[in-house]
């Protein structure tokens, strides 16, 4: 593995993804990272023996530049890397909501831009990253980078008209999972349990229910029906929970992150 990969920016995300590609086999001297704050360039170095310098400098020679710099920082990167931007290289936004025609109309002709939407699973492996490509990113380039964002997760391809759904799919679904964790975990304390307790049971169970539904062919209806026995424990839970709208406030929910995504980025 000898791309050479610049990260610009070295917050959560950027180090999830440096932590990934060191682990999947990428050489310390094949990643460089770009942090403007000295205490935490640091850090980096110390942690993981990578360069950490300017952006500038990160990007010259950089096959692939993984821009993860907060959305309104993104501008401003793009005007100052794009003179040192090779006209072969392929540019990954990471920038929540940015589009790639922002990206195209600041860098070179022939750079290849892919935009990618994260989530927060990415830190333990278990990331889904939804990719758009550009217009000079062909099939090559498209390969090129999901090879990088599978060190930290799933990736899927999506036309760049999909990414305000797949923002409020699984950019903020990891959220939505968490609420309910604190829902089971408020009932079984009502219900009697001690507070650790009911995050065990309620954290294992959704580790394991997320396992098995990634390791079935089946929908996740009907791994539903099959522990939801007729008069029992689950059809009761079942049965409040369409009685309260569950189900309904959950697609609710999701319809309005999307609609707030595209209200963001301006889509």
């Amino acid at each position: 593995m000898s791309t050479r990969i610049a990260i610009l920016g070295g917050g959560v995300m950027g180090e999830t993804l440096l932590a990934a590609l060191l682990k999947a086999g990428h050489s310390t001297s094949d990643v460089v990272v770009a942090e403007k704050f000295e205490e935490r360039a640091e850090a980096l170095r110390t942690t993981h023996g990578v360069q950490v310098t300017d952006l500038r400098e990160a990007v010259e020679g950089a096959e692939v530049v993984l821009v993860v710099v907060k959305p309104q920082d993104v501008a401003a990167v793009l005007t100052e890397i794009a003179p040192a931007v090779a006209a072969t290289a392929t540019v990954v936004s990471l920038a929540a909501g940015v589009r790639i025609a922002l990206f195209e109309e600041a860098l070179p002709d022939g750079v290849a831009v892919v935009r990618a939407m994260p989530n927060t699973p990415a830190l333990v492996g278990e990331g889904m990253f939804g990719i758009s490509p550009g217009t000079a990113a062909d099939d090559d380039r498209l390969a090129l980078v999901r090879s990088i964002l599978e060190t930290g997760g799933v990736v899927a391809v999506v036309d760049e008209s999909a990414q305000d759904a797949v923002t409020a799919v699984s950019g903020s679904g990891p959220a939505y999972v968490f609420y309910l964790a604190e829902a089971m975990i408020a009932g079984g304390v009502e219900a009697g349990l001690d507070p650790a307790t009911a995050r065990t049971l309620a954290q294992q169970t959704l580790v394991g229910a997320a396992a098995l539904l990634a390791d079935s062919d089946d929908t996740p209806e009907e791994l539903r029906r099959r522990v939801t026995s007729p008069n029992g424990t689950t059809h009761a839970a079942i049965t409040t929970f369409d009685d309260h709208g569950v189900a309904a406030g959950l697609r609710a929910g999701v319809l309005a992150a999307a609609a707030r995504s595209a209200e963001l980025s301006g889509s």
